[in-house]
């Protein structure tokens, strides 16, 4: 416990599953946590809520991490609250649409780019200035997929983001690894978020879905949570540029059979 101690982590995307899940994990551990929301207020309070249960402070900000403007201002309002945030954790994102490429209209292809990748840079950008003005040091986490690996049909724009995300941590990480940044992804598999509401609500759907999954079975929100923490925490140091998968060995399940 306290391996977060005096910390401010800024989570994108935390009024429900992942996100809300690492909030709860990084107050666990000591952080001051700012939650925000696209369009679900009411789970960012009730996130606000859990991390406060656990005895540490939290702020609660609407942002719609596509638009430039809206990040900056998240940032000014978490500075304001906070003084500096530490650890960045970029997770809010739209999933893939079902959508075949030939059919996939420009608008929700840039819909995706601009919250699953623009998003990610608007906040990374605005994340290191921070950690300059304050000697540096920090760690940025971002939230990728199986799909920055795996290609789904259908899901064309969801895992060109994905894809794209790997490739900017892995530069982030060489930029400013003498700095003492340390930038990493995370990649879920099959995890019973509303992202996979089906799933969640749906025992048969859920056991056909996790066939294919060598644990046969989805993974929990907390999980990921602990692994963020691991690599929130100064226990993390010496690692950067990687891209840690949770997916039960869904990774190396794929191409068995062939």
């Amino acid at each position: 416990m306290g391996k977060l101690n005096g910390k401010t982590a800024l989570i994108t995307g935390s009024d429900s599953g992942i996100g809300q899940a690492t909030a709860i994990e990084f107050a666990k551990e000591g952080a001051n946590v700012v939650i925000t929301y696209h369009s679900d207020e009411e789970g960012g309070k009730e996130t606000l809520k859990k991390v406060e249960n656990e005895g540490a402070k939290g702020l609660v900000l609407q942002v719609d991490v596509s638009n430039e403007q809206a990040v900056e201002q998240m940032f000014d309002s978490a500075l304001a609250e906070f003084g500096t945030i530490d650890i960045l954790m970029n997770n809010a994102a739209v999933n893939g649409l079902g959508i075949e490429i030939a059919d996939l209209s420009t608008e929700k292809w840039d819909k995706a780019i601009k919250t699953n990748l623009y998003g990610y840079f608007f906040c990374v950008r605005r994340f290191i200035k921070i950690r300059r003005e304050n000697g540096g040091k920090g760690k940025i986490l971002n939230v990728s997929s199986v799909h920055e690996e795996i290609a789904a049909a259908g899901t064309g724009e969801y895992c060109s983001s994905k894809g794209a995300i790997k490739m900017l941590t892995r530069t982030l990480a060489l930029e400013l690894a003498e700095e003492g940044i340390n930038v990493n992804n995370i990649a879920p598999g099959m995890i019973l978020t509303p992202m996979n509401q089906e799933a969640k609500d749906n025992k048969e759907e859920r056991e056909e879905k996790t066939q294919n999954i060598p644990m046969k079975r989805a993974g929990r929100p907390e999980e990921i949570g602990k692994l963020a923490v691991f690599l929130a925490s100064s226990d993390s140091d010496y690692v950067t540029g990687s891209t840690y998968f949770m997916d039960g060995g869904l990774m190396r399940a794929v191409g068995q059979g062939a």
